[in-house]
């Protein structure tokens, strides 16, 4: 069987960005999606941005690299909110990764073990799918994005909390957050094994990965950063779980 990881929400915490690494090293994976926000919330996004461009083999784009892009296109407009709340993190991250994140698709597609399943972030493509939101909910997510493709399961990220859903006609899974989890705060991802570009049906197994890293010291990374928006509700996110914000 083949194994896959998918993984998402660094949010430039690159302690549990390392940590999470470690782990993925000794899976031995045969490939790595990356599906959306390296970059945004925490302090160390020139490092994060460039661990998924090293690292991944594949890329979608999140909400927080389009969002910080758009703030440096409009940076000299002082109307533009975003534009000022996320100077910090495009003065860090540069002309040339802030282009390459832009770059990034906003959905994709992987076929494994007979199942077609779509890849996306959440926002900005489509809307934020909750572990805990209806069926009917979720299942908007198993169509692509003009409508014109209906797929047999869902992966994606952006709700920060991992999830494995079982719906009548198929499955949806959410990677969790690496880098700033809602309830236990440890670093998430998303292990898949089973047979990569197989039509045939054939076993799958989807397990959540969750790797505790030393959260206090990212914290204090934090705390120290100068600049960085929002870090006392930053640290006592990634020490807690819970949002203060």
């Amino acid at each position: 069987m083949d194994r896959i990881i998918f993984l998402g929400d660094l949010h430039g915490n690159i302690v549990a960005t390392e940590a999470m690494a470690e782990y993925i090293r000794k899976l031995s994976p045969d490939t790595v999606w990356f599906l959306g926000d390296a970059v945004g919330k925490g302090p160390s996004n020139v490092e994060t941005c460039d661990w998924v461009r090293e690292n991944c083999d594949h890329f979608l784009k999140g909400n927080w690299d389009e969002w910080i892009y758009y703030g440096y296109v409009n940076r000299n407009d002082p109307t533009d909110e975003g534009a000022s709340m996320n100077r910090f993190f495009y003065e860090q991250l540069g002309e040339e990764r802030l282009n390459w994140l832009h770059s990034l698709p906003l959905e994709a597609e992987v076929l494994i073990s007979g199942l077609k399943i779509r890849l996306i972030h959440g926002r900005p493509v489509d809307q934020l799918y909750q572990g805990y939101d209806s069926d009917e909910k979720i299942r908007e997510g198993f169509y692509s994005a003009d409508r014109k493709t209906r797929y047999d399961s869902l992966i994606c990220a952006d709700s920060h909390r991992p999830y494995v859903r079982s719906l009548h006609d198929g499955y949806a899974v959410n990677t969790g957050s690496v880098g700033n989890s809602i309830g236990v705060p440890r670093a998430h991802a998303l292990l898949v094994e089973g047979e990569l570009g197989g039509q045939t049906p054939s076993p799958i197994s989807f397990t959540i990965l969750s790797i505790p890293y030393d959260n206090e010291k990212e914290a204090q990374i934090a705390l120290a950063t100068e600049g960085l928006p929002l870090a006392e509700a930053y640290a006592n996110e990634v020490r807690t779980g819970i949002y203060s914000r």
